[in-house]
């Protein structure tokens, strides 16, 4: 059996109307400090956007959630955060707020593989 690192992950929740409460899962972020990698993937169901908002601004969330990853991946696309390592970043991006774009709670697993860890999680509680 492969080595297995201890990795952290949270979902990513799109909440339309945040005086509502409503939301559903639209991205995953993963953390894996002992491989410093931090990565988003998002899926975004513009029908159930839709559904809870028919007003929603569909292009806004999408471009939030680009953000998020581009945020991950760091580079000129984290803009002040390009600078920063891989759990600072995460850190970040796990803090609670109120936009329409949330995260969720932290939660913990192992893995041997934590690229293949944000397909799988997306998988299964996204798409």
């Amino acid at each position: 059996m492969s080595k297995r690192d201890v990795f952290e992950y949270a979902v990513l929740r799109v909440v339309p109307r945040v005086e509502r409460g409503e939301c559903f899962n639209a991205g995953v972020l993963v953390y894996c400090r002992a491989k410093s990698f931090v990565a988003a993937r998002t899926h975004l169901d513009e029908r159930k956007l839709e559904a809870l908002d028919p007003q929603a601004d569909v292009l806004g969330v999408r471009a939030a959630l680009r953000a998020v990853e581009g945020l991950c991946g760091g580079g000129e696309a984290a803009g002040q955060a390009a600078g920063d390592d891989a759990g600072r970043r995460f850190r970040w991006l796990i803090a609670p707020r109120s936009t329409v774009v949330q995260p969720g709670a932290v939660h913990s697993g192992l893995t041997a593989d934590p690229a293949a860890e944000v397909e799988r999680l997306l998988d299964l509680l996204v798409r």
